[in-house]
């Protein structure tokens, strides 16, 4: 019997570490970890494989990383740089195998087909994909690949080993294969699922596998349950597309903007790199929401429908009612989300909307900065500290354009 797969699955390795290492050659062979920004203190948000091997991961703040690994050495991540590895990366793949899906910054698959699909030649399409990007990109970037019937399938073999891992996951070898994972090392199954399993009598990866699909669903609470346990078991499933309802950026104030004024400067801010995301990615927003972390009060929060609307200047206007009804006290961190969003296409004309249009000159501002660089032309005062990255971070599920960086 042919042994036949139809996803490849590509996870790199420690990736923004590997980026540093990348950048710097000298580090390569070094424990590195990656902060959030260059500040004495700021955490860990990656490590190097040396690194994690020693206990230092995601949230390890720099003295105790420097407890359990001496030697370590400390870089601020870099967005833009990293998305640029990333599009190299996507690049040096698609000369072995298209690309099916982006996941993240640092995870893709792939489809394959007809003679791909039997598994001596997908293990040496996995082969040449790790070593496309090994010799176009950098000696720094390793990466695992997985095989198998279906995506799920394909990320967990792409976990088993790491870095540089090749495996495959077919139904005969399972759950035998996966049965040292947790529950929680499943993608989606988060923590609280992972509970409300155990609380069901589920308390293993053998256990779930072999449950009845309309029991999962019933655990669940809705069909995703069903479909991730018939695609564990190698099953076809057909999830359905997902559409963009919002928009939001967030950020944890720093000791500069720890200031009722200076959350308010952020807030605009924030607002202002997702009033122009809104522009490029063609959608109006037709609700805004506003919400503040503070240190005693926990978080508050303000918002509500509005017209639908890409203006800057009629979000900034709305903004400053919904703080003035909203006075944080001791703020820790804002973020602010446009909501309800529509395609452009899709909007209809208000009877009742100002009769001054500041569309047009939104994008005019727009264009200038993406000229001539950030905050060329500005909507008023900036915060009091300058925190690079606003609003163009890497997020799950979300990779910076280019034009994040210059907005």
């Amino acid at each position: 019997m042919t042994l036949r797969v139809s996803t490849l699955f590509f996870d790199m390795n420690s990736f923004y570490a590997s980026v540093a290492q990348a950048e710097e050659p000298a580090l390569m062979g070094r424990p590195v970890g990656v902060l959030t920004t260059d500040a004495p203190g700021a955490a860990c948000i990656a490590a190097s494989i040396d690194a994690k091997r020693r206990g230092v991961g995601m949230g390890t703040r720099q003295d105790e990383a420097r407890r359990l690994c001496p030697g370590i050495v400390f870089r601020p991540v870099k967005h833009d740089v990293c998305v640029r590895y990333h599009h190299a990366i996507l690049q040096a793949v698609e000369t072995v195998l298209p690309i099916h899906r982006v996941w993240s910054i640092d995870e893709c698959s792939c489809l394959l087909t007809g003679s791909q699909q039997e598994l001596s030649r997908a293990m040496q399409i996995g082969r040449d994909l790790q070593q496309a990007v090994l010799d176009r990109v950098s000696p720094a970037l390793r990466c695992s690949v997985g095989l198998a019937p279906t995506r799920l399938l394909a990320k967990l073999a792409a976990g088993l080993e790491k870095p540089g891992g090749l495996h495959w996951l077919l139904p005969h070898v399972l759950p035998d294969r996966l049965a040292h994972l947790a529950l929680d090392d499943l993608p989606g199954v988060s923590w609280r699922m992972k509970a409300r399993l155990e609380a069901a009598g589920i308390t293993d990866v053998p256990a779930l596998y072999h449950l009845d699909p309309k029991r999962a669903r019933a655990i669940w609470g809705n069909v995703a349950g069903e479909r991730l346990l018939r695609e564990l078991r190698g099953e076809t499933v057909v999830w359905p597309e997902t559409h963009r309802g919002m928009i939001g950026h967030g950020q944890v104030l720093t000791a500069g903007n720890k200031t009722p004024e200076g959350a308010r400067l952020v807030a605009r801010r924030l607002l202002v790199k997702a009033a122009a995301r809104l522009r490029r990615e063609g959608f109006h927003a037709r609700s805004l929401h506003l919400s503040v972390k503070c240190a005693e009060a926990g978080y508050i929060g303000h918002g509500g429908d509005i017209r639908a609307t890409q203006d800057t200047f009629f979000l900034l206007e709305v903004l400053g009612r919904y703080w003035t009804a909203l006075p944080p006290h001791r703020p820790l961190s804002v973020s602010v989300t446009l909501g309800g969003l529509v395609p452009d296409a899709g909007v209809s004309a208000d009877l009742f909307a100002p009769a001054q249009d500041r569309r047009a000159l939104c994008a005019v501002v727009d264009r200038l900065n993406q000229r001539f660089g950030q905050d060329t032309v500005r909507y008023g005062q900036l915060p009091p500290h300058h925190v690079p990255y606003t609003g163009a971070k890497i997020a799950f599920g979300r990779i910076p354009t280019a034009e994040d960086f210059l907005e």
